[in-house]
């Protein structure tokens, strides 16, 4: 899954013109990706502890994210995303809730691990909290009712 999503990810992010037909395309797997991130988002969580650091869901929420940052990221399927249901909710919560377990014990999420080491720096994670703030701000551009939201 992990490597479909990688494939996705290079997909989404070409520069290249898309003609109507692939936009739509893209708007349903935009729409089901984010359907995926609301559910599984809790999987990054796990992370926390050492034990989990290599969770296949965990993994899989990350690029999700990935995902929807480039997608988001593209005036085209933007409008789209900012319409979705519950996907703005679902980051800002998600940063709450990598934002407390960092402040709870030395772990990926905490804003001084990421410079402890550098196994700490390859890991998937780092950066996932800045990607999460990524997903919010574009999510808010020119989008007044998500901007009242935040």
């Amino acid at each position: 899954r992990v490597t479909l999503l990688e494939l996705m990810m290079v997909k989404v992010s070409e520069k290249n013109p898309v003609n109507s037909e692939e936009m739509n395309v893209f708007m349903r797997h935009a729409e089901f990706l984010a359907g995926c991130f609301q559910e599984k988002c809790e999987a990054v969580l796990k992370l926390t502890s050492a034990a989990d650091a290599e969770d296949e869901e965990a993994l899989v929420t990350i690029r999700l994210l990935d995902i929807l940052c480039e997608m988001t990221s593209n005036n085209g399927q933007l409008g789209h995303l900012q319409a979705l249901p519950g996907l703005l909710e679902t980051a800002i919560d998600t940063l709450r809730l990598t934002h407390l377990a960092g402040k709870q014990a030395v772990n990926v999420f905490t804003a001084t691990h990421a410079m402890t080491g550098q196994e700490e720096i390859s890991h998937p994670a780092v950066g996932f909290k800045s990607h999460l703030i990524r997903l919010i701000g574009n999510l808010c551009y020119k989008n007044k009712e998500n901007q009242d939201k935040v």
